[in-house]
């Protein structure tokens, strides 16, 4: 049996090598989290909008993303029917989404899919604060590769249609995919659930993100890393980085919420009002190039409300 492991980013490369489990071996290095994506089964008009997007907005070469992204997603394509294809993607919204993206990259380019396993956990017995498959040793790979789950058509197909809401920007069908039975994809729902606190809330246009960060430094100044290292524990269902977490600290440093000297981030009067409900993000940033998968945030009348705990319309 020829076996393709994808994995979810560099952090288990090494391991994954170093386990010894035996197969060939691609790597997802994308965020498809992050930015604009665009709903199509043609990879080539995909990638063109999503390296320009990507380049425009968040400064990654185009080149770049070409050779170490694209590039390495295209051995997918020539996946044969009698290999299987082991996904490795952990449970949070950074992982969840890549998978949903995975798996219709597969479905658009194979006449004839392989078998499709994957390995995903929230929880490792030896690792107390498990935030993902990177804090493993090599040896504990082998026995989860055993463990594998076989993915059903029935999979495939809540995947698709919610790769395919994702790219179209509706949030009102993955609010409902949230709420179905995910099969044997059981960190689908929490991921989608925490995709939409993304949107502005209703009640100040603060993200769950956004509220969290203020919410910290309302009580005290902090160190940024310091900050990072509470969001990665109390927020580790959005799996973000540096990377991701230092545009919304830039973002809010430019609307005025935060200030920054050196290392150490403050809350302002403004951040103040905002959390109490007396001033509303929305009026202090541009969204012209903001983007939630498929959804335009510019004029977008979808909000979250925290009150209510689901989507609703701004009025």
């Amino acid at each position: 049996m020829l076996y393709m492991h994808v994995l979810n980013g560099d952090a288990t490369l090494t391991l994954f090598r170093q386990s010894n489990i035996r197969g060939e071996i691609v790597v997802c290095r994308e965020m498809m989290c992050e930015g604009k994506v665009k709903y199509t089964d043609d990879p080539a008009d995909f990638f063109a909008s999503r390296s320009k997007h990507l380049e425009y907005h968040y400064g990654i070469d185009k080149q770049t993303y070409f050779t170490n992204v694209v590039k390495e997603l295209e051995q997918l394509a020539n996946v044969t029917r009698e290999a299987e294809v082991v996904l490795w993607f952990e449970f949070d919204l950074f992982c969840q989404v890549n998978l949903l993206f995975v798996l219709h990259y597969l479905r658009s380019q194979l006449s004839t899919l392989p078998r499709i396993s994957m390995v995903s956990i929230d929880q490792h017995p030896e690792v107390p604060d498990f935030r993902g498959l990177g804090l493993l040793m090599p040896y504990h790979f082998p026995a989860l590769f055993e463990e594998r789950i076989y993915l059903e058509e029935a999979d495939l197909a809540l995947a698709e249609r919610a790769w395919q809401a994702y790219c179209q920007g509706d949030p009102l069908t993955l609010e409902a995919i949230s709420r179905e039975p995910g099969g044997h994809l059981p960190f689908l729902g929490p991921a989608l659930r925490a995709h939409l606190q993304r949107l502005p809330s209703a009640e100040n246009g603060l993200n769950a993100i956004q509220s969290y960060f203020l919410r910290k430094l309302a009580v005290s100044s902090q160190r940024w890393h310091d900050l990072y290292a509470q969001f990665w524990t109390d927020m580790k269902l959005y799996g973000f980085g540096d990377f991701q977490l230092d545009i919304y600290l830039q973002r809010m440093r430019s609307a005025g919420l935060i200030t920054q000297q050196d290392a150490l981030l403050s809350i302002t009067g403004l951040g103040r009002e905002m959390l109490n409900n007396e001033e509303n993000y929305l009026d202090y940033i541009s969204l012209e190039h903001r983007w939630l998968g498929g959804l335009r945030l510019l004029h977008s009348p979808w909000r979250w409300s925290e009150r209510q705990g689901t989507v609703v319309k701004a009025e």
